[in-house]
């Protein structure tokens, strides 16, 4: 189906079935098709404009207003200011307006900031200077004038504009090389191909000549992955090759070791694949948010309850004429008429007196503790890792306080628990070992001819059976390298440490790996001849298959296919070779901690060679399920294989990987290690890591368990094991599980009926075992692990730590994401909540940081609810003495600034610097971290004895000053005091209680604590002064003129305040000296005893605690 102006179309008729696949045509050069080959139906696509800004110029303000007022807070606050405004109610629409308009209005100045910056970083970007092929000649323009099908002149060290597919370059093979770093993150120096019957083409004049036409898929996401075809047409003839990630220059990436490349624009603008990875990550909610979120659904409750009982109480009051309006006000009997309408708006009236106890304050001075409390984990001097140069990077701020709430913790192996460090220990060919240090040279244990030939043929598939690329000394990214004695020397780049660990390891056999040069790899055997391969065919590697492959042919004229790959997708490829001999030493080394990996080779002759070669040209042309039938081609050419050795490799634990998970333990934490390495070789860096202990009982639910015993079976046999744990059996077990076991307790067979329940079975185990270790896992496997223990049913808080791409999933399914530095590539960090450079950082991440945010937002939610029912009680009670007639007990001015200036700044910097233990002592005694777990200070009875505190403060404060002035409210001068001074006087005590009780919470004095608690006091005392002793030219009443002042001449006020705000307070004292006294937490032994306990015996203490059932 063609239409103008619209996409392409294409039927596609594959395996039976008809599917409709998107698909897009580009003319390069914009030049038509031959006649009779295809219709030329020019496609509109959109400029290479850029645009990340939310916001333009027009739509700020109403877009703004509408995202700010979807928070259910902001449209509470908006629908009572509006009531204010509309009909008569005791309170200004300023004390709610107002702080509404500072919350809006500072939000909106905040985001419009940054998307002024994003405008700005947007245009210096679209204004960029590219060079376009025009009529045979380079044309300058701007880089958002560039159009789809324009011929693209690139140089070296400069990013590409759009995405592009490489049509030729400065290099006679055709080849480019790219870094990637500014998409996912990884330096290293990629590979790029220039389309066969294009690369040729090097000058202007040239590329202009080129008569082609590029079918390929719509724009989507993935970084990875491109399925396209070049139609190039020579006279009437046409030839199509297909067109790979390997010929798609992304945008965003740079242009290194190229002098220049030819290509032709296919994705522009907001359709490149960097753009389509803009959006954001779905939004995770901290446990703490949650929580707040119910608090203000109960105090929402108490609200409307108040109201409707003032409403209710307010119309029994004037159901006595007697009480009703006075003598000089009476009301008509129309007016005496109870109408909904009347009772409607007092109830919005009270609505509107106490909607004071829902803190629109609260949201703001949350973000701003998370925003700038994020900078303490940036700064963190303990958590920069000298030899990267990097910091933790702090992705979110929304999930600080979850840092200190983890209960699992999901980790990878690579490059997480271990260096990612690969070092060459040992090959094995045909069961003689090979060390580099021991035995090279030539000197070798099997002096047959065979022997000495298969040596010989193994070590050549590891030199010609890898993606490496050499480089001679040169300066990649500010670095040199190749120098070494004064001498040129060639190095190693690669994307995986595995290869160029392989490669070095054969150079120092004997056989050294020179260049792929013309499609020839070159290699220097023991003889220092050069032997010479033409390179035919690479079949990657991919996580599913878990094995690579080449097909080279020899000088000779021999054609041979080497495979090297994990021995689980090695020996069931295999026909013949000493499997037996290899398998026990892949099983010895695996023990030991050592990477394993197989080699396999088989000749091809030339008509296999056809066959194969018309299996993946097939599978290559084809634009729809390319990856499923390349992945088929590839299983039917990697058969019959003969087995020729394999090879160990080490990856050595991370410093201080041990110490940092026996603290996660020790704090309470189940720790699963989830890898995509074989169970030997994981298991062994369990037990280096301390994960498993020699006393640990290892239970395995495995492929070769299952194969003796039905799944059933087996699991109720784990099951009855870890049973015993609650019988007084304090066995400490490790379950250890693999990938494929694991498909079967998820989706387990249909026919089985016992089945249903094996997920709770499984969860059943593992909640009573201390460690976990996942083995052979998929990506897409983590990611269900960690889903799965997130909806078990106590809803754990769940952390996934990784360092590579395939960790991406269960870092973005977990609660919290932790992307390490690694060599990997960025995609987990650039994915991740938080990014740390070392896995040790976790432990001060969690146990310190995450401790002290936690204490630091619990104390600001609990305290901020406790201050708003201090403030509004009173005025609830205040309605009994006024015949609820919704006078308010506080001026307006006190009603408004009460939240913003009066009472905000101390439990801000509270919730930033609060360290109500010694960091040294968290770190020391991982055991604190189980006084704060379960959300345990957000819980319901904790947020009821602050509510319950609350009102009994408001209580003390209302009728202390009720009954003290209640026959001595005179003045030395005889004046009676007034209800704005009683109120006045109420809200000074109000505000010197929550100060104080704030006060005495803080642990951690500094000078900043002072100027600001004692500041925030100072600074209403001197604000009443001048509200009450001075006349306001632009308020039309006067009512607070001289109250102030008139209050603190009388004595008894002075006494009053005194006496009520230790009434107040008193009770909280007394429960925290008899709590702490009879029941104290761990937390408070260590506060009591810290400074004159050592932190050993401390630590002793805090063990008395965990008992083994927690472990």
């Amino acid at each position: 189906v063609f239409r103008a102006g619209m996409y392409r179309v294409l039927l596609v008729q594959c395996a039976g079935e008809e599917n409709w696949v998107d698909s897009r045509t580009i003319y390069i050069g914009h030049k038509e098709p031959p006649p009779g080959t295809e219709a030329f139906i020019q496609q509109r696509f959109p400029d290479n404009r850029i645009v990340s800004s939310k916001y333009t110029f027009w739509n700020f303000i109403p877009k703004n207003l509408f995202e700010q007022f979807r928070r259910v807070a902001n449209f509470y606050f908006l629908i009572i200011f509006l009531v204010q405004l509309i009909i008569d109610t005791p309170t200004s629409p300023i004390t709610s307006g107002l702080p509404l308009f500072f919350v809006i209005t500072v939000t909106a100045i905040k985001q419009g900031y940054e998307d002024w910056l994003r405008h700005k970083a947007d245009n210096a970007v679209n204004r960029c200077p590219v060079h376009v092929v025009q009529h045979g000649k380079i044309v300058r323009k701007q880089s958002r004038k560039l159009r789809v099908g324009d011929v693209v002149l690139v140089k070296e060290d400069e990013s590409f504009p759009c995405d592009l597919v490489l049509l030729s370059t400065s290099r006679d093979d055709g080849t480019c090389y790219v870094t990637t770093a500014s998409l996912d993150g990884e330096s290293s120096h990629k590979t790029y191909y220039a389309v066969q019957d294009t690369k040729a083409y090097n000058t202007e004049k040239e590329v202009d000549a080129i008569h082609a036409t590029i079918e390929c898929e719509q724009p989507q996401p993935d970084l990875y992955k491109f399925v396209g075809r070049i139609n190039v047409y020579m006279g009437n003839e046409s030839v199509a090759r297909p067109l790979g990630s390997e010929n798609l220059l992304l945008r965003g990436a740079t242009l290194k070791n190229t002098s220049y490349i030819y290509a032709v624009a296919i994705y522009s603008g907001m359709e490149t694949k960097m753009a389509l990875n803009y959006q954001s990550k779905s939004q995770k909610r901290s446990a703490v948010e949650k929580s707040m979120n119910a608090y203000l659904l109960v105090y929402l409750c108490i609200l409307i309850s108040k109201a409707i009982i003032n409403t209710a109480l307010k119309y029994v009051w004037q159901a006595d004429p007697n009480r009703d309006e006075p003598w000089y006000n009476h009301r008509t009997e129309t007016e005496r008429q109870r109408h909904l309408i009347r009772a409607f708006t007092d109830f919005l009236a009270f609505m509107v007196l106490f909607n004071y106890i829902i803190p629109v304050s609260m949201y703001v001075t949350v973000e701003m503790q998370k925003f700038l409390g994020s900078y303490f984990i940036m700064w963190d001097d303990e958590m920069m890792d000298e030899e990267l140069g990097e910091r933790a990077v702090v992705n979110t701020s929304d999930l600080n306080e979850e840092l200190g709430q983890v209960e699992y913790v999901f980790t990878d192996k690579t490059g997480t628990l271990t260096e990612n460090n690969m070092e060459f220990i040992e090959c094995c060919v045909d069961g003689h070992v090979y060390v580099p240090q021991v035995i090279c040279n030539g000197q070798v244990t099997d002096t047959t001819k065979e022997g000495w030939e298969r040596e010989e043929l193994f070590f050549r598939a590891l030199c010609l059976c890898h993606t490496v690329q050499v480089k001679e000394e040169e300066t990649v990214d500010g670095i040199k390298h190749g120098i070494h004695q004064g001498k040129s020397t060639s190095f190693y780049i690669s994307s995986s440490p595995d290869e160029v660990a392989l490669v070095e390891g054969m150079k120092r056999l004997g056989f050294t790996y020179l260049r792929l040069k013309d499609g020839q790899m070159e290699i220097l055997n023991r003889e220092d001849e050069i032997e010479k391969f033409e390179l035919l065919e690479v079949l990657t590697f991919d996580s599913v298959r878990r094995r690579m492959s080449v097909i080279v042919k020899a000088n000779t004229g021999e054609l041979y296919l080497f495979c090297k790959g994990a021995d689980s997708s090695i020996f069931p490829r295999v026909v013949s070779g000493k499997v037996d001999q290899i398998r026990a030493r892949v099983e010895q080394n695996a023990v030991e901690g050592l990477r394993t990996l197989c080699v396999a080779y088989r000749h091809l002759s030339p008509e296999q060679y056809e066959e194969v070669c018309h299996l993946l040209s097939d599978a290559k042309l084809a634009l729809q399920d390319r990856d499923r039938r390349l992945a088929e081609a590839y299983d039917l050419i990697e058969k019959d294989l003969i087995l020729l050795g394999a090879t160990a490799v080490e990856d050595r634990l991370q410093e201080k990987a041990a110490d940092t998970i026996e603290s996660l333990h020790k704090a309470g934490m189940k720790v699963w290690v989830l890898t995509g390495d074989k169970m030997e070789t994981a298991a062994a860096t369990c037990y280096a890591s301390k994960l498993f202990r020699r006393s640990t009982q290892i239970l395995e639910l495995t492929t070769k368990r299952t194969e003796e015993q039905s799944l059933h079976d087996v699991l109720f046999d784990l099951s009855r094991t870890v049973l015993r744990h609650f019988s007084g059996d304090c066995t400490d077990y490790g379950l250890i599980i693999d990938g494929a076991t694991l498909s079967a307790v998820m989706r387990p067979n249909q026919d089985d009926l016992n089945s249903g329940n094996y997920k709770e079975i499984f969860l059943e185990i593992c909640r009573n075992c201390s460690a976990v270790l996942c083995c052979r896992m998929a990506p897409l496997q983590k990611a269900q692990i960690v889903k799965l223990i997130k909806a078990s049913k106590e809803h754990p808080i769940t952390l996934a730590v990784g360092d590579g791409a395939n960790d991406v999933s269960m870092i973005l399914e977990a609660h919290v994401g932790i992307g390490i530095m690694g060599k990997e590539g960025r995609q987990a960090v650039r994915n991740s909540d938080y990014a740390v450079p070392k896995f040790k950082h976790l432990k001060k991440m969690l146990l310190v940081h995450g401790h002290y945010y936690y204490i630091r937002i619990s104390e600001l939610v609990q305290y901020f609810f406790y201050k708003n029912v201090c403030f509004i009680f009173p005025q609830f009670l205040y309605q009994f003495f006024c015949g609820f007639s919704q006078q308010p007990l506080y001026d307006t001015a006190y009603l408004t600034l009460y939240n913003i200036s009066f009472t905000s700044l101390p439990i801000l910097l509270y919730s930033l610097i609060e360290q109500h233990i010694n960091m040294d002592i968290l770190k020391k005694d991982p055991t604190l971290y189980r006084d704060i777990s379960k959300n345990s200070l957000l819980r319901w009875p904790i947020f009821i004895y602050w509510t319950i505190l609350g009102v009994y403060d408001a209580i003390v404060m209302f009728f202390g000053a009720y009954f003290l002035f209640d026959n001595t409210t005179f003045t030395s001068n005889g004046q009676m005091f007034g209800n704005w001074t009683f109120g006045t006087l109420v809200f000074t005590v109000l505000v010197f209680t929550v100060t104080f009780k704030l006060a005495l919470d803080t642990h951690y004095w500094t000078w900043i604590n002072h100027f600001v608690i004692w500041g925030s006091l100072i600074f209403f005392v001197v604000f009443s002064l001048l509200w009450g002793g001075i006349i306001w030219p632009f308020l039309n009443y006067q009512r607070m003129y001289y109250v102030f002042m008139q209050m603190l001449s009388s004595g008894p006020a002075w006494l009053s305040i005194i006496l009520l705000i230790t009434a107040s307070l008193l009770p909280d004292v007394l429960k925290k000296v008899i709590w702490r006294s009879l029941w104290p937490t761990t937390t408070e032994r260590i506060q009591v005893s810290g400074e004159t306990k050592t932190p050993a015996t401390a630590t002793r203490v805090s063990r008395r605690d965990a008992n083994c059932a927690d472990v």
